[in-house]
C-alpha cells in the first residue's frame, strides 16, 4: 500500500549482555515503540523454546513492554497457523531468538508466517534476532564453517535465508569465533552480495532507506567482493585454501554505519548531531 514507510532490523551477533546494561534489548524495546510496545518472541531456532521464551519475557517485562509473547513453532504445520500470525501482526517487534538458523529457514520460509513477517516488515514493524535469528535474515546464509582458519572452499555449507534484507550474507558471533576466514570464503562464491560479520553484543541497525548504524561493544566487519579481480574458489581442490585478491573490507565501531545502496561507510556523528538524525529518521 502506498505511504507505508519501511520498518526496522536490529540484527545482533549473538551474546547481546542481558544482565548488566542490557544495551542493545534495550535499544530493541525503544525502537519498538518503549513501554507500549508489545513483542513477540519468536522460538523456532533453538532446542528449548519454552526456556528462551521466558528469558526474554522477563527481559522485556523488566525493561517496560506491555506485553511480550511466545510463538513456538516446532513444524510446517504450526507456521500456517492462523492464530500466531494474527498474534505477530498485533505486535511492535518481532524478535527471533539464536540456535540453528537451518531451523528457521526450514521450518518458517515460504509458509504464511514468513509471509507475514514480511508484510510487518514492510508495514513499519521491527523485526530483530540474534545469533541464527540474525543470520536467517538475509538472502544467502552461511548455514556451517569451520571458524578460526584459512578459508576453504569445502569447510563452507550455505543455504537461503529467509530474505529480510536481500544482497548480502550475514554471519554472526564474528571476531569472537575467527570467522573472517568463512565470511571471505562466502563472498568469494557470491560477489554480488555484501558480507556482513557481527560481533557478539553488537548489533546492526537498518533503517528503512538501508542505511544502518553500528550499536554495542564490538565491531561490524563488512566484506564487499564487487571489485574482486581473482579468486581461485571455482577451481581450486576441496582442501586447497582460498585465493583471493582486491577484496574490500570496512570495520565499523559503534555509531558508525554503511549504507548499503551505495556501499559506502558512513562516518561517526558527534552525539548532537547522530541525535538529531535519530529525531530525523523518527519523523519519517
Amino acid at each position: 500500500m502506498p505511504g507505508l514507510k519501511r520498518g526496522t532490523l536490529i540484527i545482533i551477533g549473538g551474546a547481546e549482555d542481558k544482565t548488566a546494561d542490557k544495551r542493545i534489548l534495550k535499544i530493541v524495546h525503544e525502537m519498538s515503540g518503549g513501554d507500549n510496545s508489545t513483542v513477540a518472541i519468536v522460538t523456532t531456532a533453538t532446542n528449548d523454546p519454552y526456556k528462551a521464551e521466558k528469558e526474554y519475557n522477563e527481559i522485556f517485562r523488566s525493561l517496560g513492554s506491555k506485553a511480550v509473547y511466545g510463538i513456538n513453532i516446532n513444524d510446517r504445520s504450526q507456521a500456517d497457523d492462523i492464530r500466531l500470525i494474527n498474534q505477530i501482526r498485533e505486535c511492535d517487534c518481532i524478535f527471533f531468538v539464536g540456535g540453528d538458523q537451518l531451523r528457521i529457514s526450514s521450518i518458517l520460509g515460504g509458509t504464511e508466517f514468513h509471509k507475514a513477517v514480511l508484510d510487518c516488515l514492510d508495514n513499519g514493524k521491527v523485526i530483530a534476532g540474534t545469533s541464527a535469528g540474525a543470520s536467517m535474515m538475509s538472502q544467502v546464509m552461511v548455514v556451517e564453517g569451520k571458524d578460526d582458519e584459512a578459508p576453504r572452499k569445502c569447510t563452507l555449507k550455505m543455504a537461503p535465508g529467509m530474505g529480510l534484507l536481500q544482497g548480502v550474507i550475514i554471519d554472526q558471533h564474528f571476531n569472537q569465533r575467527g570467522r573472517i576466514g568463512r565470511l571471505l570464503a562466502a563472498v568469494a562464491q557470491n560477489p554480488g552480495v555484501i558480507g556482513i560479520g557481527i560481533d557478539e553484543d553488537t548489533a546492526a541497525i537498518v533503517y528503512g532507506d538501508f542505511t544502518f548504524r553500528v550499536a554495542g561493544s564490538g565491531v561490524v566487519t563488512i566484506v564487499d567482493g564487487r571489485d574482486i579481480t581473482f579468486t581461485n574458489v571455482s577451481e581450486q581442490k576441496p582442501e586447497e585454501p582460498l585465493a583471493i585478491t582486491n577484496v574490500k573490507i570496512h570495520v565499523l565501531p559503534e555509531g558508525y554505519g554503511f549504507n548499503l545502496t551505495t556501499k559506502q561507510g558512513i562516518i561517526q556523528k558527534d552525539d548532537e548531531e547522530r541525535k538529531n538524525l535519530e529525531i530525523e529518521e523518527d519523523k519519517k
